[in-house]
């Protein structure tokens, strides 16, 4: 069952994309001032040209993961390689902006093939529960890292070269996946599943997609009816989407695997804590930037910290889970983020950057443990057929994640500064609306008032923005501390053995 040489190998393949893949999460934003001054987008493209990625990502993992399980999850890998590669070169030289959104379309639909495949294929590859904790936690590490240094990489190809180099650099690490991937890498795929639903599909589109764009649309404007209506619609074809799979003998998402303890467990606890870092960390990076004044690239270099601690607390995780049961060491890593983001609230208007710098690294080291513990109850509580679907879901939790904490903390900093933000009477009216919207309207008031109005705007403003800091940063903790606890009491005497009894194989007949 232990894996050797070319396993390890092939994990270094497999960990090329996931970074790649992170790190086109994060890297566009600092483009977006260089591709806004050549393809002069409208408001709504180029809300477009950066949501859209996201979005296709969400709403394809489930049916990807499922995919890879039915025609091969290597087969699927180098195909959706393949179409990463070409979609990243046409988004690169992109003379519009409807070109560079449908790029960014089929970038989010390949890296939707790219993600389960990865890790199924770590299950498969790493039978040994060891070696299969330490693979994760290479993967986790990969991914999380990649997050935090998109900007950096970013701020530098950006000095240097034109905005489409950000995209072009995703070509020759595909390149090596499609050389590389048929000689290190094995194929697994579910011999006994059947055809894929195409009406399952188009549900869990429907499903998927509008919750997503109404939470993310939340987090910018706001509660509005649209949103709600739009909630309202994912919410009722998600319903749909569930009853169809219980009459499915192949199902796209097979529910029995949430009967599984460990996995609906895990699957809970990784929703919470992306959640909660998704919606903190928008603020974080808000606070650098808008109260503290820093550049895009420094405030990316100020949180190179937070990347080499989730790195450590990932690669621990696995030695620490075979010394301690693997639940407490994810509550306690959990307690230890708590602490960490109880920093925040050291940090006020006219400074506290190092509160911030170091709260983000406390944090990340406290949740690398959660993040791949859990990673790996997920596909080690379901049996090998099933790894793809599993995979899926643990990273659709997160994408869910992410999502409801920039909406829900998002509202909560933005409902806080509203409150707290106390103008001088001699701001105009119609500056003073602006400046009590959101900071970033702050800033661009401030802008057009006299130099010493300016600053007593910015001042209050800060003040504010640092109070609804204060105010997510509790909430945060909170949650997470009594999720600690929940998770710890869930996940105790669950086991991943025997997974193949727990999940029954389907129907042959």
């Amino acid at each position: 069952m232990r894996a050797g040489r070319r396993e390890w190998w092939g994990l270094a393949v497999l960990a090329l994309p996931t970074l790649l893949l992170s790190l086109d999460m994060s890297v566009l934003h600092l483009a977006v001032p260089h591709l806004a001054a050549d393809l002069r987008p409208s408001g709504t493209q180029l809300l477009w040209i950066i949501d859209v990625y996201g979005f296709m990502i969400a709403g394809f993992l489930v049916t990807m993961g499922t995919l890879g399980d039915r025609i091969g999850r290597r087969k699927l890998l180098v195909a959706g390689g393949a179409a990463f590669g070409a979609a990243s070169v046409v988004a690169a030289f992109s003379t519009s902006p409807e070109a560079l959104i449908a790029a960014r379309a089929v970038l989010g639909i390949a890296g939707a093939t790219l993600m389960p495949s990865t890790l199924a294929l770590i299950s498969n590859m790493f039978r040994d529960p060891r070696q299969r904790g330490t693979a994760i936690a290479v993967w986790m590490s990969c991914f999380m890292g990649g997050m935090v240094i998109g900007p950096v990489v970013g701020g530098v190809l950006l000095e240097h070269f034109r905005w489409g180099s950000v995209f072009l650099m995703a070509v020759p690490v595909m390149v090596l996946l499609l050389v590389v991937a048929p000689k290190l890498l094995p194929e697994y795929r579910d011999t006994a599943a059947g055809r894929l639903d195409p009406a399952s599909v188009v549900l869990s589109l429907g499903a998927i997609l509008p919750v997503v764009y109404a939470l993310k649309e939340t987090a910018k404007d706001g509660v509005s009816v649209l949103n709600a209506v739009v909630l309202a619609a994912g919410v009722a074809v998600g319903v749909v989407f569930v009853r169809r799979q219980r009459g499915l003998a192949d199902p796209v998402l097979d529910l029995r695997l949430f009967r599984v303890r460990a996995f609906s467990a895990a699957v809970g606890v990784m929703l919470v804590g992306a959640l909660t870092m998704g919606g903190v960390f928008l603020l974080v990076s808000q606070y650098l930037q808008l109260v503290a004044g820093l550049s895009a690239v420094r405030a990316g270099l100020w949180l190179v910290p937070q990347a080499g601690a989730v790195v450590v607390g990932s690669l621990i995780a696995p030695r620490l889970a075979r010394r301690f049961r693997p639940e407490f060491v994810l509550g306690f890593g959990m307690l230890v983020a708590a602490g960490g983001i109880v920093l925040f609230t050291q940090a006020n208007g006219d400074g506290g950057v190092a509160f911030v710098v170091a709260g983000m690294a406390i944090a990340s080291f406290g949740m690398g443990p959660q993040g791949v513990l859990c990673t790996e109850m997920v596909v080690s509580s379901v049996p090998p057929r099933k790894a793809g679907a599993a995979s899926a879901m643990s990273e659709t939790s997160g994408e869910f994640g992410i999502a409801m904490g920039i909406a829900v903390f998002g509202s909560v900093g933005t409902a806080v500064y509203r409150d707290q933000v106390a103008l001088p009477p001699e701001v105009p009216a119609e500056t003073a609306a602006l400046a009590t919207d959101s900071m970033a309207g702050a800033v661009q008031a401030a802008g057009a008032l006299p130099a010493p109005l300016a600053a007593d705007v910015l001042a209050t403003a800060r003040d504010a923005f640092a109070a609804g800091l204060h105010t997510v940063a509790a909430v945060g903790a909170s949650v997470v501390v009594v999720f600690a606890v929940v998770g710890m009491t869930a996940l105790r005497r669950t086991r991943p053995a025997d997974a193949a009894e727990r999940v029954p194989a389907p129907s042959t007949s």
